[in-house]
């Protein structure tokens, strides 16, 4: 497949390039196009602040596999496997934590349907490839003591990691702030196209910022920027995500050795577990539109699931509640790359995986930034994929 390309920088322009959106796709696109050279620029009112925010951090390609996204595995996994890499580089950058811990991850399973599921999971793995090592009940408990009796079969991905999301946001501050890329801290009332191409764009305190590109990484905003054409992008809709954080006493940590997905009566939790002392608990999926309220049944869904898995659960504080939205595109995939527009550019709609993503989509645009070639692991995640009759790569 050839290479897509973007067109040349403009000698008037502002700037080389600027990013709507710092959640964490945006920073690390920004701060890997500046590594680059290139003169760069954010917006967003409130930086690192939606569903960067509120994630539980979990890199977890192999559990997060599913029938039909083999494309979007190979990906993840792709960017799971930069992310040692990826860490230590922003470290020295930041000169702080990123959050970063290779503790594995234990899928578990409640009851006999459960357990029938997480079967059919692990054959999956088989079929792909896949690092996911089918263990005992006993095995399970051994593993982490305060699993309930009743988990029924495990399965052990040493390969599924995780990250802190808010000291990967804070990290990502701090190198893009080394970097002196501007942030601007306004809405984007405005893209501004001249002559059928990009020219900025305008915020809404009136500034108007010029540039020859302008990447669109605003997660579920991602589509309702004025200036943006229609049909440019996909929709990207808004998936709702309910999420607590138990607060661990400094004698019982480590609370749980790994991170414990689980499957408890057909329905889906996981327990990540900080060093800090913090036990994030998540996560519901709601098609709500743009609702963030916090509600006291999606609240008992999760404490239940969680209590019957970790009983000992009931006897931690209850630090914080929130609710995110995650970015979703059509096909639960994401968007990058170049779109018909000249010089518009997405990095958006990654749903559930977008903290995973980080790497590999920030890596992909400061490359098409740079050189005006999208990477050969980015192909085929380009927006051009959801317009029955969008020109071809090579006619670009």
């Amino acid at each position: 497949m050839q290479a897509t390309k973007i067109p040349h920088t403009r000698p008037d322009s502002s700037f080389d390039t600027v990013v709507v959106g710092a959640g964490l796709i945006g920073l690390a696109v920004a701060w890997r196009a500046a590594t680059r050279g290139l003169r760069v620029a954010l917006a967003d009112p409130e930086p690192g602040s939606g569903a960067s925010h509120v994630a539980a951090g979990m890199l977890a390609p192999v559990t997060e596999a599913h029938y039909g996204e083999e494309a979007l595995l190979r990906l993840n996994l792709a960017s799971a496997a930069r992310y040692p890499a990826f860490a230590a580089e922003l470290e020295e950058a930041a000169g702080t934590t990123s959050g970063y811990s290779e503790r594995g991850t234990l899928a578990v399973a409640f009851d006999a349907d459960d357990r029938a599921v997480l079967a059919d999971l692990a054959a999956f793995h088989r079929t792909l490839g896949l690092d996911s090592e089918p263990v005992s009940a006993r095995e399970c408990r051994r593993l982490e003591p305060l699993l309930s009796p009743d988990v029924q079969a495990g399965l052990r991905v040493s390969g599924d990691h995780q990250v802190d999301n808010r000291q990967l946001i804070a990290a990502l501050l701090s190198a893009v702030g080394q970097r002196r890329v501007p942030l601007y801290r306004e809405r984007v009332a405005e893209l501004l196209v001249e002559h059928d191409a990009v020219a900025g764009v305008r915020l809404s305190g009136g500034e108007t910022v010029r540039a020859d590109r302008v990447v669109i990484a605003a997660g579920c905003h991602s589509t309702s920027i004025p200036g943006v054409p229609p049909g440019l992008l996909p929709p990207i809709r808004p998936v709702k995500g309910q999420i607590l954080r138990l607060s661990v006493p400094s004698d019982a940590v480590p609370f749980l050795n790994s991170a414990v997905r689980g499957l408890v009566r057909g329905r889906q939790v996981y327990l990540v577990p900080r060093d800090h002392g913090e036990l994030v608990v998540g996560a519901t999926v709601e098609e709500l539109g743009y609702d963030t309220r916090v509600t006291a049944g999606g609240v008992y869904e999760l404490l239940r699931a969680a209590h019957a898995l970790v009983p000992g659960i009931t006897e931690l504080p209850l630090a914080e509640v929130r609710a995110g939205l995650r970015p979703g595109s059509p096909d639960n995939a994401p968007v990058i790359g170049p779109t018909a527009l000249p010089g518009l550019i997405a990095a958006t709609g990654h749903f559930r995986n977008g903290v995973l993503l980080t790497p590999v989509t920030a890596d992909a645009i400061a490359e098409l930034l740079a050189t005006g070639e999208l990477p050969a692991e980015a192909r085929g995640f380009e927006p051009a994929r959801f317009a029955a009759a969008a020109p071809s790569a090579a006619a670009r």
